[in-house]
């Protein structure tokens, strides 16, 4: 009779881990503000159901081709500093939500952080030891905190191509300070080219796969237009035996918002609420229920939830409409 208790148990335990390994993240991208958060703004995520957010301090650099990334400075708005970064962390770890620490870059005039490219080894040198200053401070910061992903990275292709060696060295400086999971969110068509992927626990993905032509693109043709994606996805996961984190991702609620994923063109300007679910919908079917998929966080959510979204707006955050619902829906089946 024992033996056939200690039987259950074990089997009661066994059962309890797998459910605990195949748990996904339902992560949102939670967008730094000029503000301290309150409890005020942590129960809309809290409703969402989401069991993850990324808390994403900033460096800022004046041009593609500068060396100097300025970060932590009293110019910066409050949660784009380490401070700000802190405190969102311990709000958020109060409500037991799990946090990726997700430093980025921004580039004034909003260009493209995969672009940036010094002109000579002088100014390379320069700008891996203002890189090392501003992410080693969040690694020390993730440690310190006991956040459960750190991001190392985001959407800088030409700065990791062409200087690898660096990279290696600056994650095995990283492992030395913090000792949680890391990641590093590669564009949609620079994840293949990551060099050191099999030095990361998450192979990160900012998912903006174009997956429809159509001005209201359907379940379906999303669905199709994804297997080509989810194959080489897949595939890489095996390869290095790590699951695939969309350290990203989400669909304008405007027409094409299956085309371009990644465009924020302001100009863009015709609501259309229902391509923006059927896009979302689409990428929970092909990848929700995989084991070798980790989960994602939506692009994304403002701390200010009762303002923001709504039925008129074109960008990204789902806040205020249909597709909050359906996320809601899908993170609360986890």
């Amino acid at each position: 009779m024992v033996k056939i208790k200690l039987l259950v148990l074990c089997l009661s335990i066994s059962i309890q881990s797998c459910k605990a390994q195949t748990s996904k993240i339902n992560g949102v991208s939670f967008v730094a503000s000029k503000e301290a958060i309150q409890a005020k703004h942590v129960e809309p995520v809290v409703n969402l159901n989401a069991n993850f957010v990324a808390i994403m301090p900033f460096g800022f650099i004046k041009d593609l081709t500068s060396p100097t990334i300025l970060f932590n400075t009293e110019r910066q708005w409050f949660g784009e500093t380490k401070a700000g970064a802190k405190q969102y962390v311990e709000k958020f770890q109060k409500e037991a939500i799990g946090v990726m620490l997700k430093p980025q870059i921004w580039v004034w005039r909003g260009e493209f952080t995969g672009l940036i490219e010094m002109k000579n080894e002088n100014d390379w040198v320069d700008l891996e030891d203002s890189y090392s200053k501003f992410i080693l401070t969040y690694a020390k910061l993730a440690q310190e905190m006991n956040v459960d992903i750190f991001c190392i990275g985001t959407e800088l292709e030409k700065f990791t191509l062409n200087r690898p060696s660096y990279w290696l060295n600056l994650i095995q400086k990283i492992k030395q300070i913090y000792k949680g999971k890391l990641t590093y969110a590669a564009n949609w068509d620079e994840y293949k080219r990551t060099l050191f992927l099999k030095n990361l626990d998450y192979i990160g993905v900012d998912a903006y796969f174009p997956v429809s032509q159509n001005e209201t693109p359907s379940v379906d043709d999303c669905l199709e237009n994804w297997k080509p994606y989810k194959v080489e996805l897949e595939a890489l996961s095996r390869v290095y035996n790590k699951s695939i984190l969309f350290t990203e991702y989400g669909y304008r609620s405007v027409d094409f918002s299956g085309k371009e994923p990644w465009k924020s063109d302001t100009s863009m300007t015709q609501v259309n609420l229902e391509a923006q679910n059927n896009t979302t919908q689409a990428l929970f079917k092909t990848f929700w229920e995989e084991d070798w998929f980790a989960g994602g966080f939506v692009w994304k959510w403002f701390h200010n939830h009762d303002s923001v979204g709504g039925i008129t707006n074109t960008m990204f955050t789902p806040q205020n409409k249909p597709a909050e619902d359906l996320i809601r829906i899908q993170y609360r089946s986890e």
